[in-house]
């Protein structure tokens, strides 16, 4: 596991329906842009270290839709999906996301990724969630979200480093 000098950064203001992921990675735009929109590649890097992911369906294109699943060393499943809206390459995306684990359906959340080229062959990608109410925002925060986002953008770092994106 590498170190890295970039850290996320999670802003969730108290009564706001909005949490705001901000990071930034040692590789260039369209690297950083393919490694959030190719299924191949997301599968090793997106969710908690300890977690697998499998593909059920990811069709980055404006109008697809994505569904995978996580599972933990126990052999539970986690489903997750949603509706791509927009795809820009290399500068956003725009889709909803949804946990299929909670006792009532319908609790969707609308993603947007937006990846800015900086110097130096850096990107920095900000992602806007926007919650339905306050509570469901505030129910992600407390569902260990935070620790899955750092181990993704860690090992999304391990990939750049060792060249394999």
């Amino acid at each position: 596991m590498i170190t890295t000098k970039n850290v996320t950064s999670i802003k969730a203001e108290p009564g706001k329906q909005e949490i705001i992921i901000t990071r930034e990675f040692e590789a260039p735009r369209e690297l950083v842009f393919k490694a959030f929109t190719t299924p191949e590649l997301i599968v090793r890097w997106l969710g908690p270290r300890e977690l697998s992911m499998k593909i059920d369906k990811f069709d980055a294109r404006s109008g697809g839709s994505y569904r995978y699943i996580h599972t933990d060393p126990a052999g539970n499943e986690y489903g997750f999906h949603g509706v791509i809206h927009d795809v820009t390459a290399p500068e956003r995306v725009i889709q909803t996301f949804e946990f299929e684990g909670l006792p009532e359906s319908g609790h969707v959340t609308l993603e947007t990724a937006k990846f800015e080229a900086l110097e130096g062959n850096r990107t920095r990608v900000t992602i806007q969630s926007v919650f339905q109410s306050v509570a469901d925002r505030d129910g992600m925060l407390q569902s260990g979200m935070e620790r899955g986002v750092n181990d993704s953008h860690q090992r999304l770092d391990e990939l750049f480093e060792a060249g394999e994106i």
